[in-house]
Parts: C-alpha cells; sequence; structure tokens
C-alpha cells in the first residue's frame, strides 16, 4: 500500500504532475489535453526505465498515465475558467 502511495505521490510532484498541468494550460481542447498528458506519462516511465520496456512496471505505467491525465485535464479547466473571468 506504502508503495502505491509513494508512487502515485512521486508522479504528482514529478514529471506528469506539474509538466502536465502546464502542457494542459495551453490548450483549451480536453481531449488533447488529455493525449498530451498520457504521452507525457509513458515518456516519464520510459525515461525512469532507461528507454527499455522490458525494465517497466506496469502499475508505474498506469499510475503515471492516469495522473498525467488528470494534471492536463485540471490544467486546461484552468485556462478555460480563468479565459471567463
Amino acid at each position: 500500500m506504502l508503495e502505491i502511495l509513494g508512487t502515485i505521490g512521486g508522479n504528482i510532484l514529478s514529471l506528469p504532475g506539474i509538466l502536465g498541468l502546464a502542457v494542459g494550460m495551453m490548450t483549451r481542447q480536453l481531449w488533447l489535453a488529455a493525449t498530451m498528458g498520457a504521452v507525457i506519462g509513458i515518456l516519464e516511465t520510459l525515461a525512469f526505465a532507461h528507454w527499455t520496456f522490458a525494465k517497466v512496471e506496469p502499475m508505474e505505467l498506469i499510475i503515471g498515465v492516469l495522473v498525467g491525465v488528470c494534471a492536463s485535464s485540471i490544467g486546461c479547466l484552468i485556462r478555460q475558467k480563468g479565459a471567463t473571468v
């Protein structure tokens, strides 16, 4: 349980969370932001696995993609809401 929570927290504070939020704020299209967040989650997981899929753990990949999609979607919604104020 602690390993899963550590992986989630690490991804939120790492590239999928922070870069996903920033990339999501660059577009107003939710589907595009979610796609870019998923790509960031995959690339971050691959970067820490030395660019080989053999070293990627499936749970880390799933968590990285989910955090990337959520963060970039939140960034997109921030942009949409901030633009109307």
